[in-house]
């Protein structure tokens, strides 16, 4: 997390593991996110590359993400709940495909917009 940056104050988070995976003509993603209080929250969705809005499980809302290709190593998303847009994320795979940076602008209508970056490395499974 050190070359991640939460403008909005400290992560809520002490660990989080993701996988993302290819699935069909999209992305399958799947989090496992341990609260600095502890307790995992676990979510996933999977999504195609076309712009529609795919639901998210592990949540109490209707939230889903819709994902669009932008190049071979970059796609974006737009996150609604409740059917409104709450937050747009650029993700950027590294050209050795160790690293994926994602740059999120979150949606806050009272202190305006908040923009994340987080940096997610590649980890061997035994680490």
């Amino acid at each position: 997390m050190e070359k991640s940056d939460f403008r909005s104050g400290p992560p809520t988070f002490k660990r989080v593991t993701c996988v993302i995976e290819p699935w069909e003509d999209g992305v399958r993603v799947i989090y496992d996110i341990v609260g600095t209080r502890g307790g995992v929250t676990h979510t996933e969705w999977s999504g195609r590359f076309d712009g529609r809005d795919y639901p998210v499980q592990g949540v109490d809302t209707a939230l889903t993400n819709a994902y669009t290709r932008i190049d071979d190593r970059t796609y974006d998303i737009v996150t609604r709940v409740e059917g409104i847009v709450e937050a747009t994320a650029r993700v950027t795979v590294s050209p050795d495909g160790q690293t994926i940076t994602t740059l999120t602008t979150i949606r806050n209508r009272q202190a305006g917009n908040i923009v994340t970056t987080t940096v997610y490395e590649r980890r061997s499974p035994a680490g």
